[in-house]
C-alpha cells in the first residue's frame, strides 16, 4: 500500500470551544449593557435632585426661636445666614439621616417684615437655596408661655387679695388645730 499523508487535523470540538468563548462573553457583556444603561440614565437625575430647605415657624416675634431644615444636600453641613439671625450652622442629626438641621434664635431688634433665609449646601459657595421668614412685630412672650394677654388694674388687686385670704384662712385652721 503506498504511504499516504497524514490528513490535516481538524478542530476538535475543545478547540472550537475556546474561541467561541470570548465572542460569548463579549455578547452577554454587550446585552447587559444595554439592558442597565437607561436605568442608569433614569437614576442619574434622582441622584442629583434640587435641595429643598424650610425655616419652621414661618413667621416669628424677635426672640423667637426657628427650626431649620434642609433637604437633598449630599453634603454633611450647610451654612445658614440671614438678617434676622446672623449665621447658623445645620449638621445631621445621626448617620442614618440625610437631611440637615439646627435652630436659630431672631434677633430681640429684629426689624419687622420679610428677611431673606440663605442655605448653602457644604458652606460658603454651595448650592443656594433661599426661602422667607417673617418677623412680625412685638416681642416673643416667655414664662407663661403667651397665654396671659394683658391684665387690668382691678384683675391685678381681686387676685392678690384672694391670696391674701387662702393664706390668712390657712394660718387660721393651723392656729385652731394647734390649740385644741
Amino acid at each position: 500500500m503506498p504511504a499516504t499523508l497524514p490528513a490535516k487535523p481538524t478542530r476538535t470540538r475543545r478547540a472550537t470551544f475556546r474561541s467561541a468563548v470570548p465572542r460569548r462573553l463579549a455578547a452577554v457583556a454587550a446585552a447587559a449593557a444595554l439592558v442597565t444603561a437607561p436605568a442608569a440614565l433614569v437614576s442619574a437625575p434622582l441622584a442629583h435632585a434640587a435641595s429643598s430647605a424650610t425655616a419652621s415657624p414661618s413667621s416669628v416675634a424677635p426672640s423667637g426661636r426657628v427650626t431649620l431644615a434642609m433637604q437633598g444636600c449630599g453634603a454633611r453641613t450647610a451654612r445658614v445666614t440671614s438678617t434676622a439671625f446672623g449665621e447658623v450652622r445645620l449638621e445631621t442629626a445621626s448617620a442614618q439621616t440625610t437631611g440637615l438641621s439646627g435652630s436659630a434664635t431672631v434677633y430681640n431688634d429684629a426689624n419687622p417684615g420679610t428677611h431673606r433665609v440663605v442655605f448653602e449646601c457644604g458652606g460658603p459657595g454651595g448650592e443656594r437655596v433661599t426661602v422667607s421668614l417673617q418677623v412680625t412685630p412685638g416681642a416673643a412672650r416667655g414664662g407663661t408661655g403667651g397665654s396671659i394677654g394683658s391684665m387690668s388694674t382691678v384683675q391685678t388687686a381681686v387676685g392678690g387679695a384672694l391670696a391674701v385670704c387662702a393664706l390668712a384662712g390657712g394660718v387660721w385652721v393651723l392656729r385652731r388645730r394647734a390649740s385644741a
